[in-house]
């Protein structure tokens, strides 16, 4: 782990932290867990939107999906989860694998290949950018484990069909 990786992460397990953050931070992270938020967020928009409905379903699967293949990276990287003297993470996880953020990678991807179906899908990137700060916010990842799994997000939201 590099010297600014830990510098960083400190950094953010340090500052801004307050009982009414934390909780919303951790109440942010759940949504986002197996990609739930996302998912909710295709199925509302394929109903209010039936001239994309099937693109907005297969950004709904999308966040799943990419927590899936985000997995194997982490399977063989086995990068552990940070550990800080004196700061213990502020959440739980599946598994005690880090890199990449599954949080980062899904988020990213949703909210790109929203993008593509709509401009205003851009949008979804403030709750991406949220969603992946708030990892080693709470001392889940590194910094490096969201930047990475950010890139994997987009990736996988720029190649991903958006028609059957």
């Amino acid at each position: 782990m590099t010297g600014v990786d830990i510098r960083l992460l400190r950094f953010m397990r340090t500052r801004g932290h307050s009982p009414g953050v934390e909780k919303a931070v951790k109440a942010l992270g759940k949504l986002g867990n197996n990609g739930a938020v996302w998912v909710m967020a295709g199925v509302v928009l394929a109903i209010f939107d039936s001239g994309n409905r099937e693109a907005w379903l297969i950004c709904a699967l999308l966040g799943p999906v990419a927590i899936a293949l985000n997995y194997v990276v982490k399977l063989v990287v086995k990068r552990p989860r940070p550990v800080l003297e004196g700061l213990r993470p502020l959440g739980g996880a599946p598994s005690s694998l880090s890199f990449p953020s599954a949080h980062a990678t899904s988020s990213f991807a949703v909210a790109t290949a929203m993008t593509r179906v709509d401009s205003l899908g851009a949008l979804a990137f403030l709750l991406a950018f949220a969603l992946a700060l708030g990892r080693p916010y709470l001392g889940m990842h590194y910094p490096s484990d969201v930047l990475a799994g950010a890139l994997l997000g987009v990736a996988l939201g720029l190649i991903v069909p958006l028609s059957l």
